[in-house]
Order: C-alpha cells, then structure tokens, then sequence
C-alpha cells in the first residue's frame, strides 16, 4: 500500500486531529463523569490490586454482555490518562493479562478521599452548566444578556436560590474544592494566618473553609459570611464558626482578616472595587494586622505550563458564560487593588491554577 506523506500533506492531518481533538473533547468529560456516576474508580482503588477487564464488569454488577462497553470506556480513559494498564500474570503457568490501575488523576475522584473532585466535576458537566454554553452568540449582540440568563431565564445566583437540587450540587463541588485547596493552604501557607485573632470567609459557603482554619489555629474566631439562602440552615452546625447572613455589596462584618477564595473572579472589575471597598472598611490597619487574602486565578500566560493555562482560560469562559466577572493577570488585579484604595500586595503562586495575594490597606 502506498502511503503519501507530503509535509503540505502531513500538516493538514495533524491539523484536522487538532480540530477533531477540541471538537471532542467533551466526550472525554462526560466519559470521565460515566466513569465517576459507577463508581469505576473507587473498585480499582478497593480491588487492592490491578483489576482485569472481568473483574471490573463483575465489580460493576452489569451484565457480561456489556464488557465491550466497559473495555472502550476505559480505553479512552486510559489515554486521556486518568487510568493505566499494567500487565499481570499471578502464576508462571498463567497466560499474561492486563489490569487497570488508578493514576494520581484519578485519585482524586476517590469518595472518601479528602481532595475527592468528583462533585467539581459532576457540576461542571451538569446540564444546569453546559446548556449555556450553546447560547455564547448571545454575548457578541446589542442585549446584555448573559449566556445563563438566555438560557435559564435568570442568573446563577438566583438560579441556585430557586433550584434546591442543583443548589446542593453547586455548594458540594465548592466544598470539595476548598476541600482541595485549603489542604494546601494550612500546610504550606500557614504563616499568612499567624497573629490574626478573628477572620470573616466572604462567600464562604458551608464553611469548609472556615473549619479547615479553625482546626489548624483554634484560639482564631472564624466567620463565614454569605446570601441567606446559603447559610439559613447552618447556624450553630459548626462548633467554633459563626455563621452570618448578609449582602457584601451593603456591609461586611469586621474582622483581622477578611478571606475571599474565588470569589471577585465571580464580578467585574467595578464590583469587585467595591467589594474591595467595603473589605477595606471593615479590616484595622496594617500595622494592627489587618489585611485582606484572596484565593483566585493569577493568569501566567508565558509561564511555559500549557496544560495549566489552558485551564486558566477555560475558567475565563466559564466566568464570561456565567457571570460579570474574568480570570485576570498580575496587572490587572494590581489595578483593582490600587483602585480600591490599598497601598500593598504580595502574590504567592502556591496553589497550581490558583495563588495568594495577600492584600494590605
């Protein structure tokens, strides 16, 4: 057979595998969400050792007839490298076969692992969350309608107030992901919290934050401050962490150190000024310890890391499909900074997609 290889040749076929690669690569999301709804993680990871093909269908409890099934389900897992393959053979007389195992990326979608991400990835490719995205035209007309609002007729807040359910699956994937973070953040960061007596989370949802930080210093007085409908039913759940309902556009409760963990890349630059404002109204002075942390993107667009800033710009959509707000660079939130009337910053990158800036009025 005659193979043609032509270099003009050549680059339009490595080009239509780019174009196929990002027009697919929601199939593996929702392959990685199929994987997760069974459980598939969590047999590897109880199976103790690799698990063949078999073994996975009979753990899975579906019919045998289903293993073609199963089989190519983790074969495009497995080279989107969320799982792995090793060969096994117990007895020398046995003939060799193959085993799944789990990869540090799946790991993290373990249950009862304290850094699990599944329910980050469960509303992610909720359909609450994808549907939006097929009305981004939306954003390049006259209308100031924003994507969510073209499709769920409200915003997301608003969204989740009326939608008990999905209310649930959003506040779950953000817990996880303090989860995630704040296990770094006590661990590695610690000294950016010394001295502080008291500290207000803004938007700190069902206080895994605030627990996390509790439990690493607790003389600190810990408050979490959010919407009603967040922390109605939360008050005197957590034993140490008060919980306070309120507006941060109006007031914000005073504090050594007020905490927002992603939350202006929810806002534009002018809303994000003003929470700005209001955090500086209710922090003392630097020398008194006050000061404010934020938890959010920092985009490093030449920091050689591509798999890690193509992430950053995929949540920038995300904020364009579902909010006012953007993912910003060092110049950027030094703007908003001095614009919001504090005299200091300091960024630390300690946290993969996400750093610290620390905040000083």
């Amino acid at each position: 057979m005659e193979i043609i290889n032509g270099d003009a040749t050549k680059e339009l076929l490595e080009a239509q595998a780019h174009v196929w690669n990002y027009t697919f690569n929601y199939i593996t999301s929702m392959s990685l969400k199929c994987a997760v709804q069974l459980g598939i993680p969590d047999i590897i990871y109880n199976h103790v050792k690799p698990i063949t093909l078999p073994e996975l269908v009979k753990a899975l409890s579906i019919p045998q007839t289903r293993s073609p099934y199963v089989y190519r389900l983790m074969r495009v897992l497995v080279h989107s490298g969320f799982f792995a393959i090793k060969k096994i053979h117990e007895h020398l007389e046995e003939e060799e076969e193959e085993g799944y195992m789990l990869t540090p990326s799946s790991r993290l979608l373990l249950k009862n692992n304290e850094t699990n991400l599944s329910p980050f990835l469960l509303m992610i490719t909720d359909p609450v969350v994808v549907t939006p995205f097929h009305f981004m035209s939306t954003l390049f007309q006259e209308s100031e309608t924003i994507p969510i609002e073209a499709a769920h007729g409200m915003s997301l807040w608003n969204y989740c107030a009326h939608h008990p359910e999905f209310n649930k699956i959003f506040n779950d994937a953000m817990a996880c992901d303090s989860k995630f973070v704040m296990s770094h953040v006590v661990k590695d960061c610690k000294s950016i919290f010394e001295g502080c007596q008291s500290l207000l989370d803004v938007g700190g949802g069902t206080g895994t934050v605030a627990r996390a930080i509790s439990e690493a210093f607790p003389s600190m007085r810990c408050t979490v401050f959010d919407l009603p409908h967040v922390v109605s039913n939360l008050k005197g759940s957590c034993e140490n962490i008060e919980f306070v309902a309120g507006d941060m556009f109006e007031s914000i409760p005073s504090a050594d150190i007020i905490l927002l963990k992603w939350i202006l890349h929810d806002w534009s630059d002018e809303e994000c000024v003003k929470i700005l404002k209001k955090c500086s109204e209710a922090i003392p002075s630097k020398d008194k310890g006050g000061k404010v942390i934020i938890i959010d993107i920092v985009i490093q667009e030449d920091n050689g890391k591509y798999e890690s800033t193509e992430s950053q710009l995929c949540f920038d959509i995300l904020m364009m499909v579902f909010l006012t707000g953007k993912e910003r660079t060092e110049t950027e939130w030094k703007k908003l900074i001095l614009e919001a009337g504090f005299t200091n910053y300091k960024i630390t990158h300690a946290l993969g997609l996400r750093s610290i800036i620390e905040v000083f009025p």
